[in-house]
């Protein structure tokens, strides 16, 4: 079993930069593959990116690509998401997410293990 701690989240300005770290406490972090979602008001939870356990594979949804990027750091048992040229529509509450051994799924239904969020606001 693994918990998971975001944090990070803040008020920023469009154009802005912004890393959010999720540490994990629990043993073998490194045989999960690690996700990050976000949930704006009203909406479903939706992919952001994924990093294997052997990160061979990291995965982003078309929305960000380009702009963030996950990373992890197994000796801290720290996954990151870098998230630049930040825009409105990229406000939400943020979450990671462990799944072992997968694969990269967008799919959060994939995902045995959350945090609580982080909540990330951009201002225009």
């Amino acid at each position: 079993q693994v918990q998971l701690v975001e944090s990070g989240g803040r008020l920023v300005q469009a154009g802005d930069s912004l890393k959010l770290p999720c540490a994990a406490s629990g043993h073998s972090f490194s045989t999960y593959t690690m996700g990050w979602f976000r949930q704006a008001p009203g909406k479903e939870r939706e992919f952001v990116a994924a990093i294997t356990w052997n990160t061979e594979g990291t995965y982003y949804a078309d929305s960000v690509k380009g702009r963030f990027a996950i990373s992890r750091d197994n000796a801290k048992k720290t996954v990151y998401l870098q998230m630049n040229n930040l825009k409105p529509e990229d406000t939400a509450l943020y979450y990671c997410a462990a799944d072992q051994w997968g694969l990269g799924s967008p799919e959060s239904g994939d995902y045995d293990y959350w945090g609580q969020g982080t909540q990330v606001t951009v201002s225009s």
